[in-house]
């Protein structure tokens, strides 16, 4: 057979075990060494040793120069799709004000909502192209978007047409999530139970449309409570959506032991997450997305007790939470090394919880996030010499070349100047 692709000399091949990955599981991580791999029609068709690979044909052949070849990174947790920017924020929050204070100055997240009602929605989508093409720069091919700024039907619908139309582009799988209970807006600050309602009634009309996979709703003091939370999520799900919850961030609600009690797919941030709620991670199906990128930029101390989840058997997976607000950053490999500086999770818990639990949080793990054969050849080149460098040096891009179904998505500019064999070296 002749292949499309052939990857030889590959120092390291990650290969994940499908997942969910739970405790125990989390902490394997079978490595390939001196390794090769083919791809056809888009998919993994063959995996083997770079001797073996001598044998192999293919129209374009890459030497991977002795380095990590990955599945592409899946990021589960993103607000991708917003209007301005909020760097004028960053001085109030150096010289200690409260973030109420700059709400009332008109700042916060209700600027965002402001900034992204009064965008186009063709400007909202050029805006949200250049960050997923920043991601894929970083390795990322597979990532969940959410709306959640708009805070009214027009807004909302708006939000999630602009994740729709980047689904149809069709450069990295988007799995799109309504989160039109972000926040309460100004003219239903009276009224929480009512926007609530008008949230609840906008379901029907997403679902018509397949606008959304999951929704989502932000659990937390001053926000939602555990029985308005309830109360979306009964609603969504009887609609046949699958949901989510920001859950346990700030105070501990019991968020996470409602994500667990209503199915949710996944709970996220759980910085505030009790001991009960840890326990029933373990037991039960809800994935646990931890976001320690959020906790940094914020400047906070505590961060989510990741080594207590996984040590009880729960599964974690990693997001960037990419925002304007608290998190303004799309690189997935940056919150790898803060996983290992501030979570405490080990190389091999990291690579899982970026690949095929990340996947598995967002309903795709039958596409993305592992490396068999017949899976999608959604390939990362690193320029590292072995799986642990990337979380121990931050901060740098590693990614080499970036690979969607089998097609080169990215490429580093540098990329000839390594002495690899040539002409069939090819990034």
């Amino acid at each position: 057979m002749s292949y499309d692709t052939l990857l030889y000399n590959i120092g390291e091949l990650i290969l994940p075990a499908p997942g969910p990955l739970k405790g125990e599981g989390m902490k394997q991580l079978k490595i390939k060494e001196n390794a090769a791999l083919a791809v056809k029609d888009g998919k993994i068709a063959w995996i083997g040793s770079h001797e073996e690979s001598i044998q192999q044909q293919a129209e374009t052949k890459v030497d991977a120069g002795g380095k990590v070849v990955s599945p592409g990174l899946v990021d589960p947790h993103t607000h991708l799709v917003f209007g301005g920017s909020r760097e004028n924020e960053l001085a109030l929050k150096q010289a200690g004000v409260p973030y109420l204070e700059i709400l009332k100055k008109g700042g916060g997240i209700l600027s965002t909502v402001q900034a992204t009602r009064e965008e186009s929605e063709d400007k909202l989508y050029e805006k949200a192209g250049r960050s997923l093409q920043r991601m894929a720069s970083f390795g990322v091919t597979t990532l969940e978007a959410k709306s959640g700024y708009g805070l009214d039907r027009e807004n909302e619908l708006k939000q999630l047409r602009v994740v729709q139309r980047l689904r149809d582009q069709g450069s990295l799988d988007i799995v799109s999530t309504f989160l039109g209970p972000h926040a309460i807006p100004p003219e239903y600050k009276q009224d929480p139970d009512g926007f609530l309602d008008e949230m609840v009634k906008l379901l029907a009309e997403i679902r018509s449309e397949n606008l959304a996979d999951y929704t989502d709703i932000f659990c937390e003091t001053g926000v939602f409570t555990i029985e308005q939370s309830r109360r979306f999520m009964k609603a969504s799900q009887d609609l046949g959506f699958q949901t989510k919850i920001h859950a346990d961030e700030i105070d501990s609600l019991g968020g996470t032991e409602l994500a667990v009690d209503m199915g949710a797919a996944s709970a996220d941030h759980l910085v505030a997450a009790s001991d009960e709620g840890i326990s029933k991670l373990a037991e039960g199906q809800t994935v646990a997305v931890l976001l320690p990128g959020t906790t940094f930029y914020l400047g906070k101390n505590e961060y989510a007790k990741a080594r207590k989840m996984i040590d009880q058997g729960a599964a974690v997976t990693l997001a960037t939470d990419f925002n304007p607000g608290s998190c303004v950053t799309d690189n997935l490999q940056m919150i790898m090394s803060l996983a290992a500086l501030k979570l405490k999770m080990t190389p091999e818990e990291i690579w899982n919880a970026v690949t095929v639990n990340a996947a598995h949080a967002i309903g795709r793990s039958d596409k993305a996030g592992t490396l068999e054969i017949g899976s999608a050849a959604d390939l990362v080149l690193w320029d590292v010499p072995n799986y642990q460098y990337i979380p121990y040096h931050y901060g740098v891009n590693h990614a080499l070349a970036v690979w969607k179904h089998g097609r080169k998505i990215w490429g580093r500019r540098d990329a000839d100047v390594f002495s690899v064999p040539q002409p069939e070296r090819e990034y």
